[in-house]
């Protein structure tokens, strides 16, 4: 027998062994003989290392350490699920799903507890863990592969276990860390006189976003999988046949899931992991509710952001009762003021809470919620804290109400409450408080990501006046940084050379960088992709921006603001006579495509999706995923979903793939 046979049959033993003892928890070897099995493996990769493959089971650490993350974008959206509070929102959710199919008898749908975890994807090619990454913003991640390969429930090769894997497998799941364990890591900070975690939410997404996967190793994360990406040359008709299929490949999934025929069985299920949630050995957050059948998801459909087919029926918040002794307005990096009530510090769900928002002034006048009042409040979501209500029978006749000054408590300057608007703002564009937050947002990892402007430096950045805004960082000289209070040297050619680097960026983070309202890391690339150069969005009219898919009327007005602020143009100019320059995708030749909207539907014969959309978008178009009124073109493949029903009701053109296929050669020729 070959060694290369002798080392494949000892790994597939190992990866076994790794099944029975992390996914399935029925170990059918002791640990001693299994440290034997391993050792020996060892021994023969040491004595062979041009042997070692990347999916052994010796290599889930090993890396160098990284400068960086990647990035990583999603082949299908990471999309977030929509929240259920109450019975009524579950069963309004219910009869949604049933108006939308039509259905006389129940729905069956499988139920999966909500993990208070960090959400990955992994990807196998060929059975290989081969890509990990985070959700990030749900189309594009980062990318923790070596992380992820630390954790002893994440199989490097898949099992072939009676059903073969298919060539490439995108599986979705929760990264979390037991209670148990959050406990002991904390016990080992606190004797090292390293900060705590605030709960085992914060620890897990720490431990995996470490630069140095040694680290991730020493902490004992955990993986459920839950959910499907791509998946090409294998198919499924049900959630649950997706779940126990994936378990036969290795890969772990929870217990605690259930089918469950219609919905008062999803609320009896609901109940029940209620009862047992402060038994379990991790945190829970809620109840994932799904609808079983993959058929009938299509035909339900997606909307931009979240699936119609699913919702998360969230666990009541644990409530403290605790006193608000004041209130501030805090200043905004847009001007806005939100007050925010500062209380006596109480633990909730683990975590010691003080100040909580309050949003603004109709908040507070609803809430009647005054100075010195005793207060019922909730972490809503088990993460951000809110007043619930006032205990007004508490009440002794020193508390005092409030109300948002109506001069800036930064600058003085004058605060305004503009027409349809909740929110009141300083109208002092130059604004400290503004200022910092600006510039903070504009050093921040997904704008210009300078290394080392933190809010400390910003601080003093600001408060000596060695700033007016963000363009200014790039003309102080070294002497001007190395001045600053507890900035050595060294910090300052650090922070000089972290802004050299910043000044070539793609356009998109550059758009994302300038702090535009309303503007986050989507909407930038949405930009940069239609307008392919800051000079040609500068010069987008309102009409023109209404017309890109998933941009509303509120977007288009706030970027048409933007540049016509003269100062905002003069601080962008200033920037690129810093040598700030950017990637600008190149225009390329007008197609007949230029500017349409494709949605595809049903399964294609010659393209995946993905071609398909690059194809489209490669001729100046874009792919959308659902259909509207903005919509040019659905193309149908086989077994079109509801989006066809829809593209008819609203009067769009629908392309089977052979005249789609004789649409693109019209263009192409």
């Amino acid at each position: 027998m070959s060694i290369e046979t002798i080392l494949g049959e000892l790994r597939n033993k190992i990866r076994y062994h790794n099944y029975r003892y992390h996914v399935l928890d029925d170990p059918d070897i002791s640990d001693a003989d299994y440290d034997k099995l391993f050792r020996e493996l060892q021994k023969l990769e040491s004595d062979h290392p041009d042997l070692i493959t990347p999916d052994s089971p010796t290599q889930r650490v090993g890396a160098k350490p990284l400068s960086d993350f990647n990035s990583i974008s999603h082949t299908v959206p990471m999309l977030s699920l929509d929240n259920g509070f109450s019975e009524n929102d579950i069963i309004e959710f219910d009869a949604r799903l049933q108006k939308l199919v039509n259905l006389d008898a129940p729905i069956e749908y499988i139920t999966e507890p909500k993990f208070d975890g960090l959400a990955v994807e992994l990807v196998y090619i060929d059975g290989v863990f081969s890509i990990g990454s985070t959700r990030g913003d749900g189309f594009i991640g980062e990318d923790v592969t070596q992380n992820l390969k630390t954790i002893k429930s994440v199989p490097l090769h898949l099992l072939d276990n009676l059903i073969p894997y298919p060539p490439r497998l995108e599986v979705r799941g929760e990264v979390i860390l037991g209670i148990t364990e959050f406990e002991e890591l904390n016990k080992q900070r606190a004797r090292s006189g390293e900060p705590l975690f605030a709960n085992p939410r914060n620890a897990a997404a720490g431990s995996l976003r470490q630069l140095d996967a040694r680290i991730t190793a020493s902490r004992p994360l955990d993986l459920f999988c839950h959910s499907a990406g791509q998946i090409e040359g294998h198919s499924f008709t049900t959630h649950t046949q997706f779940l126990d299929t994936i378990v036969k490949w290795g890969l772990k999934v929870n217990n605690l899931r259930k089918v469950c025929m219609g919905i008062q069985e999803v609320l009896d299920f609901y109940n029940h992991l209620l009862t047992i949630r402060d038994t379990l050995s991790y945190e829970i957050d809620g109840m994932v509710i799904k609808v079983n059948d993959l058929r009938m998801r299509e035909k339900i459909g997606m909307k931009t952001r979240s699936p119609r087919w699913a919702i998360a029926y969230k666990f009541p918040a644990k409530q403290e009762v605790t006193q608000i002794t004041d209130i501030l307005s805090q200043v905004g990096r847009t001007g806005t003021l939100t007050p925010v009530a500062i209380m006596k510090p109480v633990r909730i769900g683990g975590v010691e809470v003080s100040r909580a928002t309050l949003h603004n002034q109709d908040e507070i006048d609803r809430k009647d919620v005054r100075i010195g009042d005793w207060v019922l409040i909730q972490r809503a979501g088990d993460v951000i804290p809110d007043i619930v209500k006032v205990l007004t029978e508490r009440r002794t006749g020193h508390e005092r109400p409030y109300a948002i000054p109506d001069k800036c408590p930064i600058c003085n300057s004058h605060v305004v409450r503009l027409p349809n608007e909740a929110a009141h703002r300083c109208t002092n564009i130059s604004c400290p408080a503004q200022l910092k937050e600006s510039i903070k947002h504009f050093a921040s990892r997904g704008a210009m990501d300078i290394e080392g402007i933190g809010t400390k430096i910003v601080d003093q950045l600001v408060d000596t006046k060695l700033v007016s805004d963000y363009a200014d960082l790039y003309f102080l000289s070294k002497a001007q940084w190395s001045g600053l209070d507890r900035l050595a040297e060294k910090s300052a050619e650090n922070i000089m050379q972290a802004l050299q680097k910043s000044k070539t960026i793609p356009l998109e983070r550059f758009i994302y960088a300038l702090g535009i309202r309303f503007v986050g890391e989507h909407v930038a690339r949405l930009l940069a992709k239609r307008y392919k150069s800051l000079k040609t969005l500068k010069q987008a009219t309102y009409d023109d921006l209404i017309t890109i898919y998933e941009i509303g009327p509120q977007v288009a007005q706030s970027v048409v603001q933007f540049f016509n602020e003269k100062r905002n143009w003069t601080t962008i100019e200033k920037l690129l006579r810093a040598g700030v320059t950017f990637e600008e995708t190149a225009t390329g030749t007008d197609t007949a495509l230029s500017g349409k909207t494709f949605v595809f539907t049903g399964t294609l014969l010659n393209y995946t999706r993905d071609e398909a959309k690059q194809l489209v978008e490669q001729l100046g178009a874009h792919a959308a995923s659902s259909v509207s009124k903005h919509t040019d073109y659905l193309v149908a493949g086989e077994s079109p979903g509801s989006k066809a029903e829809k593209a008819k009701e609203l009067g769009v053109t629908i392309l089977t793939e052979d005249q789609f296929i004789s649409l693109l050669d019209s263009i192409q020729r």
